[in-house]
């Protein structure tokens, strides 16, 4: 799947395509910038007005001041076309390999790394479908349903950002992935019901995979120990580890033995008292039935 837009002409600068550059990225600051400087100086360098190298490109002359001026991320059809118009050769087209990782917010960045690593992850979640599970469309009704809303563009690159640590189902060898999701959340419709089908159905698809164990929180339990919230686990090649809870140490991701420990007591507690997977497969199949 791609995020990115159709090429448009675009006047507002509000509207034009593109992603707004983190000032608390130093890394991200420094590649769009370096990026931005290597456009202003082949445009310079074929003596092209910035209007017209807007024309050429088919974006709104704002927007390429910004990006050259590195305020602004430029999507891969920008770049693919500055390339074209400035005969680069593939050069600047090549420089989408550095900006396609600085345009995912620094924060998801290093939680990717960290899931990238890992050889074990445990994820129990009370509020929402885990985003390494989310299908496209239920990323997309989540997100835009945040108040204050985000930007239709903000939307899309937090979409994209959350479906690119799905490629830990891709890796070999593959890690062993644990969830344990909460029923309540299974039955909310997010985004209508095709896109809650949708969504069950692909819990139902990862949930068969032999790397991967899928339990359901009932509502029925009369004794929960996950209500304080969160727990994520991973477990790296070396023997380290990291965590974090929303309900202990203050929330902040944590590799000290003793706390690893109260969470790893905490998750395992939480699996005993959740359906077993086998269990859980054919509950999410009734639910999917009853839609």
């Amino acid at each position: 799947m791609t995020v990115d837009g159709e090429l448009r002409q675009l006047s507002a600068e509000a509207d034009e395509p593109g992603w707004e550059v983190d000032p608390d990225d130093e890394w991200g600051v420094a590649v769009i910038t370096t990026v931005g400087r290597q456009l202003r100086l082949r445009r310079e360098a074929v003596g092209m007005r910035a209007a017209e190298f807007a024309t050429a490109v088919g974006y709104g002359e704002d927007l390429v001041y910004k990006v050259e001026g590195g305020k602004r991320i430029p999507r891969q059809e920008y770049l693919d076309k500055a390339d074209d118009v400035l005969g680069a050769g593939g050069l600047v087209a090549a420089a989408w390999e550095d900006v396609k990782r600085v345009r995912y917010p620094k924060k998801v960045r290093e939680l990717g790394k960290l899931e990238g690593r890992a050889v074990e992850i445990a994820l129990y979640e009370c509020h929402i479908i885990p985003g390494l599970l989310q299908t496209p469309e239920h990323a997309r009704s989540v997100i835009g349903a945040a108040q204050p809303p985000y930007s239709p563009d903000d939307v899309e690159r937090m979409v994209a950002a959350r479906l690119a640590r799905q490629s830990v189902f891709e890796r070999s060898p593959a890690p062993a992935l644990s969830f344990v999701l909460e029923e309540g959340v299974l039955r909310r419709p997010i985004g209508g019901r095709m896109v809650w089908r949708q969504q069950l159905e692909r819990l139902l698809e990862v949930g068969r995979l032999h790397n991967v164990v899928l339990q359901v929180m009932p509502m029925d339990c009369d004794t929960h120990s996950g209500l304080d919230g969160r727990i994520e686990l991973l477990k790296f090649p070396d023997g380290t580890a990291v965590g974090r809870s929303d309900g202990a140490f203050s929330g902040r991701p944590t590799s000290e033995l003793k706390h690893l420990r109260v969470l790893e007591l905490r998750y395992g507690t939480i699996r005993a008292q959740a359906l077993s997977p086998r269990e859980s497969l054919a509950f999410i199949e009734q639910l999917l039935g009853e839609t």
